[in-house]
């Protein structure tokens, strides 16, 4: 029998039924709630409906009635309670987790160095504000200072934003999917196009690895002059592990899974290379451990190496450019062919059919320039000490 005001209000300790699933719970303390019993997915529960002190037997046959027809039409109740009781993580914490599940399956030094621009750049802007609250405004701001000043960097940023966003709609941090579609139009336009380096001419280069070399010995100097002297690419010598290098043989052999191309690249050492490497070897922590890192754990920043090109007064050059400047001095200066330049810079032959049949590496060609190029950079040391007196004998 359904439910009257009287007996609402009469109503002993258990459970009264209304009807259509409706029901008024009483507890021996005197509380007294509305319940909706209802089947859900197969699932038979009972969604509160608030106190019959503060709702009356009228307004909980509405409230019962209107929840009926919102499941009916997908609706889950219990769904969305938990939604709303769901704590939202910070931007820092929703990134992290994404590189931590995301992680696993990417090759080489791309695990360690996904996070190394969030923490340098981002975190320290929007690290601690809730992901939901991440937009296209907050990019922005993360990427102005650096837009212009590291292009490249930048841009790698914007995608990784993307990645954790997407992430975070996954596990139910943003109710909606986030675009970063208008982030560019709200930047100034980049002038130098996407995979273009600027380079330093190959005829001051020589000065500045006399710089280096004169200054106190640091990782981060070391690691610069020794990816000036191999012409490789920066993370190839942030990644550097000590099992890679036969120093007796002069030889680096980097593994495949390093390489942009995915091929086992063979660099030559010039003799400036082995003495550096030597002197690190002397130094170091670990017989496996990464060979620029004062730990032997812990890769030196992407940006360690650009630093010491900005604190030295040069601008616009970036590391990567020294390749084009090997290349450069290659062409200008020497008689080497084009094909052995190509290899010793670890470039893919862009026609498949010849890459097929040219099955040499020019190893000992690439010797021989690499030391050649070694003899160039050292050219300014070279002439100071020529220029330097002899002190009498005494």
């Amino acid at each position: 029998m359904a439910l009257t005001v009287l007996k609402v209000k009469n109503a002993k300790p258990g459970r009264h039924v209304d009807g259509r699933g409706l029901c008024l719970v009483v507890k021996p303390s005197g509380s007294r709630t509305w319940v909706l019993r209802m089947q859900l997915n197969g699932q038979r529960r009972d969604y509160g409906m608030g106190s019959a002190y503060d709702v009356p037997l009228a307004d909980a046959r509405m409230a019962a009635a209107e929840l009926r027809r919102r499941v009916r039409d997908g609706f889950d109740p219990v769904a969305e309670r938990q939604k709303a009781r769901r704590i939202i993580p910070s931007f820092e914490t929703a990134t992290r987790a994404c590189h931590e599940t995301l992680g696993d399956g990417w090759k080489g030094g791309h695990h360690s160095r996904w996070l190394s621009g969030f923490e340098r750049h981002v975190f320290p802007r929007i690290g601690r504000k809730p992901v939901d609250k991440v937009d296209s405004a907050c990019v922005v701001e993360v990427l102005s200072p650096i837009w212009l000043e590291i292009p490249e960097t930048a841009r790698r940023i914007l995608q990784r934003i993307g990645v954790v966003l997407d992430f975070a709609h996954i596990k139910g941090w943003i109710s909606g999917e986030v675009s970063l579609r208008s982030v560019r139009k709200g930047l100034p336009r980049q002038t130098e196009k996407a995979g273009h380096f600027i380079a330093m001419p190959y005829a001051d280069v020589p000065a500045l690895m006399t710089r280096l070399a004169a200054a106190a010995a640091t990782t981060g100097r070391d690691a610069l002059r020794f990816t000036i002297y191999n012409a490789v690419r920066s993370n190839e010598t942030r990644f550097a592990v000590w099992s890679e290098f036969d120093l007796d043989k002069a030889i680096w052999t980097i593994p495949g899974e390093r390489m942009k191309a995915r091929e086992t690249h063979i660099v030559p050492l010039s003799l400036p290379v082995v003495a550096l490497l030597r002197r690190r070897w002397n130094e170091r922590t670990s017989d496996d451990g990464l060979v620029f890192s004062n730990s032997g754990k812990k890769p030196i920043s992407d940006m360690t190496m650009t630093k010491l090109l900005r604190d030295d007064g040069i601008t616009g050059v970036t590391v990567h450019g020294f390749r084009s400047a090997f290349t450069d001095w290659a062409a200008e200066t020497t008689a080497f062919p084009k094909e052995v330049v190509e290899k010793a810079l670890a470039h893919k032959l862009p026609n498949r059919v010849e890459a097929a049949y040219r099955r040499t590496d020019f190893f000992e060609k690439r010797r021989d320039l690499m030391a050649r190029w070694a003899a160039h950079l050292d050219t300014a040391r070279a002439e100071a000490v020529e220029a330097t007196p002899m002190r009498e004998a005494a």
